[in-house]
């Protein structure tokens, strides 16, 4: 029992700090951004040769490996995308008149990039742990995968809560894919089959032999699907989530001071459920008790 708790509480706690560690290094000035993604891709590689390492051991050691190298993987590529690493060929607001499958293949440009990368990156785990007992770095990072294209969707077809604050000022023109909608019809689909996945977790987790590889392994995974479901609970209940990571934001420099006559940073608004960008003589200063405009700060996050 001790066994099963430790790696419930080292799963959240992975996934929490991690994301924050993301959200800060995210949230320094542009010219950081080359030694950010020079120490990350050191430790990327460091990570993949933990998989391979730990492919073969089937204890609760390369459990806890496997699992924290599948999700600083996974840290990785979140990193390169808001980072603009790695991101699509579009980088441009969508169209006012942009409406329907024309809207959702522009979207889907923003971050293909990044999306192929991170297929890429399934195959090379997969390859890694080929015919191996312990592939729970590959389960980690396909999981953190499925439900990163899930809050993706939901995000294009509308959510409650987008704190676009957590959206860098360099990638503004994102926000002009969301839409702002009390729910979506494919919200309930992903958080029940979401649930499912979790409760098939669990079982694995009661199947196994206490404190065993299996058990604990399966608890790291149950734990961190959980986890994901509930951030997808935060995009619609009144719960302010962002509040979860607002240290890592803390003290941290904006975006790089913009050169002499340089135009000013895009205004985020939401006109109609849709959000757009909107350029002004000078920064657009936020209305606290106009629920229809929400002006994006310079602070970076993960998505």
């Amino acid at each position: 029992m001790n066994a099963t708790i430790g790696a419930l509480l080292y799963s959240t706690f992975l996934w929490w700090f991690s994301t924050g560690i993301i959200f800060y290094l995210n949230a320094r000035p542009p010219r950081t951004f080359r030694w950010s993604m020079l120490g990350g891709t050191l430790v990327l590689a460091a990570a993949l040769l933990g998989i391979h390492a730990s492919a073969d051991l089937p204890t609760v050691a390369g459990a806890f490996c496997a699992f924290s190298c599948g999700l600083i993987i996974w840290g990785w590529h979140t990193m390169s995308y808001y980072m603009g690493v790695i991101t699509g060929p579009v980088n441009e607001p969508c169209p006012a008149d942009c409406t329907g499958l024309k809207r959702f293949f522009r979207a889907a440009g923003t971050g293909i990039y990044h999306e192929l990368a991170i297929i890429a990156t399934v195959g090379v785990l997969a390859a890694l742990t080929w015919d191996q007992p312990n592939r729970f770095g590959l389960w980690t990072f396909v999981l953190l995968w499925a439900m990163h294209v899930s809050a993706k969707l939901n995000v294009f077809l509308g959510i409650r809560n987008l704190n676009v604050e957590f959206i860098p000022a360099r990638l503004a023109y994102l926000t002009t894919y969301f839409r702002i909608k009390p729910m979506n019809l494919l919200f309930p689909f992903s958080v029940t089959a979401g649930t499912i996945v979790t409760l098939l977790l669990v079982q694995q987790v009661t199947a196994a032999e206490p404190g065993s590889f299996a058990a604990i392994g399966y608890v790291l995974l149950a734990t961190l699907m959980a986890l994901a479901v509930i951030e997808h609970w935060f995009m619609i209940l009144p719960i302010p989530a962002e509040t979860l990571w607002r240290w890592s934001l803390k003290n941290s420099e904006h975006e790089d001071a913009a050169p002499a006559g340089a135009p000013p940073a895009p205004a985020i608004a939401a006109r109609n459920g849709r959000m757009e960008t909107a350029r002004s003589g000078g920064p657009t200063k936020s209305r606290a008790n106009d629920p229809n405009t929400i002006e994006t700060s310079t602070r970076s996050a993960n998505a």
